[in-house]
């Protein structure tokens, strides 16, 4: 795993707002700022796509892409995404939804290139979790933990009816999972998100 200091320096926050507009009709446009405000992400979802694909750039001119999230799977709703890092072409990881308990509360795992869980994205809990997808206007919350159960991130949704609105907190500056598999998870999380409006 590369530490903070070996990566893009858009990786080396410890707050990250991620945005998306909700009446984008194709396809997905993601902002993602620091905690100043300046914009150090922006990605792109493909529309009409079979299967998946996520482009994370270091801005809105798309000339230099720093991530790729992929699934290889066809209209899996449990999919696995690799990420990989666009500038070495390096495998980072992988994020893996877990479908049946994501219907009621969402939870997904972050897996190592050997295909080892290292750690756990989910919903604070079961109750708030309910209640977001029955009354829209309540923000959904989550907590990511490491492999041995530190909390090494908290996700917090930002109520606003035309703009989705994630603020994401890192708890330490080398958190037990790799950056880029944390911002991946940021991005997956707007986009699904669109899917269970």
């Amino acid at each position: 795993m590369a530490t903070a200091n070996e990566l893009h320096p858009a990786f080396q926050h410890n707050t990250y707002l991620f945005r998306r507009k909700v009446l984008k009709l194709f396809g997905g446009a993601f902002h993602v700022y620091d905690e100043r405000g300046n914009l150090i992400f922006y990605s792109k979802q493909k529309a009409f796509k079979l299967r998946e694909d996520f482009r994370i750039y270091s801005d809105e001119s798309m000339r230099q892409e720093l991530l790729a999230i992929k699934t290889p799977q066809i209209f899996d709703f449990g999919a696995t995404y690799n990420v990989q890092d666009s500038t070495t072409r390096a495998p980072v990881g992988s994020i893996k939804r877990k479908a049946i308990k994501s219907l009621f509360k969402d939870e997904w795992t972050f897996q190592s290139n050997e295909g080892q869980k290292i750690g756990t994205l989910t919903e604070k809990s079961l109750a708030g979790a309910l209640l977001s997808r029955f009354i829209k206007l309540i923000p959904q919350s989550y907590i990511i933990f490491s492999y041995d159960g530190r909390v090494v991130a908290e996700i917090q949704q930002h109520f606003n009816p035309f703009i989705l609105k994630y603020s994401m907190k890192l708890l330490t500056h080398e958190p037990l999972i790799d950056r880029r598999l944390l911002i991946s998870a940021g991005i997956l999380l707007a986009g699904i998100e669109r899917r269970q409006d």
